[in-house]
């Protein structure tokens, strides 16, 4: 491709490159370069690109775009930001194939992931649709399943995978869209038919610093969308509605709202209530636990309807459609009388409601599990210290990914939450010995929540990822004890 062809949609400060010249491929990694590539010096958190202009000039490359003139002798394009122009560049060098595919973004602290299987389940079984998904389990393109390192891709892969997805037949793509994601430029130059926003509580406070500064970054979806739908039961989440430029449609649990479910019933194993939308009412019943999933529930519907699709098919859809690995995730212990739930539950909010959710339908004692990361947020330590103790019955604190700082520190920051409590809890640093705790622990009707790791089947500690699938953990003990395990 044309170098010129490359640069299409940017504004270029200052070049003296031959924008004729040929350009092979591109790299923003120079450990990746090839001779002929452009080589996008982008500036980061931890290093700057710009540093290694002089390995990607020895490896050969044609051209540079960056932020400031390189001191090496290479043809260079200058622009005021090379992560946007990134993005530009990656949407130019695979012909822009989000535009011949219907996308979806949802985003919010909590919920995207269960909203974008619900959603994309939805759309295959309404309009028989191919979809692709993106997001932080993993990406799909229809059944086929791609490991995935963030929940949003960097914008050029962010492109290559769309790519793909064109490639293989998909007319839909469903995709979670983080507040890093939107701040950095990764999701620049895609247009969303529909955006979606879940909800909004305290978590990245280490990248955004502020309240309003994450709410601010979410809010860059309703910008670049046709339709937006919002979660009108959260303040935070009106805010941004009220100053997007989208068309709005909003949703709420009994509340006035242009989608709104009344009599919600939540059961051991499944969610019901009735969905009301332009002066019809619907039965909705969704074979998964918990008082959130109806919030979800009618993100999902009001996506769907967003985009057109029958409310009665769609509803219809969601009765046959399945959870996701570690939200809500009823864990098998074969002779026993209580119940293991597995929940990625690792936020404030998102602990809040999932003890609240479980002492709903729990007849027993509610005993919960948890631990806080290391290397991130440290603000909301205590605070969930606090939820995790005052909302079960019983709480065991633990590690849970603790990287380079020492699991005993953050255990303290998390107990500083919990100071003049009267409800019971234990600390066990040792995440593999607080599951084991917790089900010796456990009496007839209880139910244990292992809190914070969902679909992850690893621990960090310190720079490395250790086996730690905690399905594994409880099928262990469960033979150590003279059970059947898995």
């Amino acid at each position: 491709m044309k170098l010129k062809e490359l640069l299409e949609g940017i504004r270029i400060l200052e070049t003296d490159a031959d924008l004729s010249l040929e350009i092979t491929g591109v790299s923003y990694d120079s450990r990746r370069v090839e001779p002929g590539h452009l080589f996008v010096a982008v500036t980061g958190f931890s290093t700057d690109g710009h540093r290694f202009i002089p390995t990607a000039a020895e490896k050969g490359a044609a051209c540079v775009l960056c932020e400031r003139r390189p001191d090496t002798d290479i043809p260079y394009v200058l622009v005021a930001d090379t992560r946007k122009a990134l993005a530009a560049v990656g949407a130019n060098w695979f012909g822009h194939p989000a535009d011949r595919m219907t996308v979806i973004g949802v985003t919010g602290t909590n919920g995207k992931t269960t909203t974008t299987y619900l959603l994309k389940q939805v759309l295959e079984r309404v309009i028989g649709a191919k979809v692709g998904l993106i997001g932080t389990i993993q990406n799909m393109i229809g059944d086929e399943v791609l490991e995935t390192e963030r929940t949003t891709p960097e914008s050029f892969e962010l492109q290559a995978l769309f790519a793909q997805m064109v490639a293989k037949g998909c007319t839909h793509v469903v995709m979670e869209v983080s507040s890093h994601a939107l701040c950095l430029s990764r999701v620049d130059c895609v247009h969303f038919a529909v955006g979606a926003f879940t909800n909004l509580t305290e978590d990245h406070l280490d990248f955004h610093k502020t309240m309003e500064a994450y709410r601010q970054a979410k809010a860059i979806l309703f910008s670049r969308c046709g339709v937006g739908v919002f979660n009108a039961d959260d303040p935070m989440v009106v805010k941004t509605m009220t100053e997007a430029p989208c068309e709005p449609l909003t949703c709420s649990v009994g509340k006035d709202a242009d989608l709104c479910a009344e009599h919600a019933d939540l059961c051991a194993d499944h969610v019901a209530f009735d969905l009301v939308w332009k002066g019809s009412s619907y039965p909705v019943r969704l074979g998964i636990p918990g008082g959130f999933t109806v919030c979800n529930a009618m993100t999902v519907l009001g996506c769907a309807f967003a985009l057109g699709l029958e409310p009665a098919a769609c509803v219809r859809a969601l009765a046959e459609a399945k959870g996701v690995k570690g939200r809500m995730e009823v864990v098998p212990t074969p002779g026993k009388d209580y119940t293991v739930l597995i929940d990625y539950a690792h936020t404030p909010d998102a602990l809040d409601n999932v003890l609240r959710s479980v002492k709903g339908f729990c007849r027993g004692r509610v005993i919960a599990v948890f631990g806080c990361g290391g290397d991130r947020d440290p603000i909301k330590r205590p605070i969930m210290g606090k939820i995790g103790v005052e909302g079960s019955d019983l709480a065991i604190i633990t590690s849970d990914n603790p990287r380079t700082e020492a699991p005993g520190k953050i255990i303290q920051d998390i107990l500083a939450g919990v100071e003049g409590t009267e409800k019971p809890y234990l600390v066990e640093e040792n995440r593999r010995a607080a599951i084991a705790l917790a089900m010796r622990e456990a009496r007839k009707d209880d139910i244990i929540v292992l809190c914070g790791k969902g679909h992850e089947t690893y621990q960090i500690l310190g720079t490395e990822k250790t086996h730690l699938d905690e399905r594994e953990e409880v099928a262990k003990v469960l033979a150590s004890e003279g059970g059947t395990g898995l």
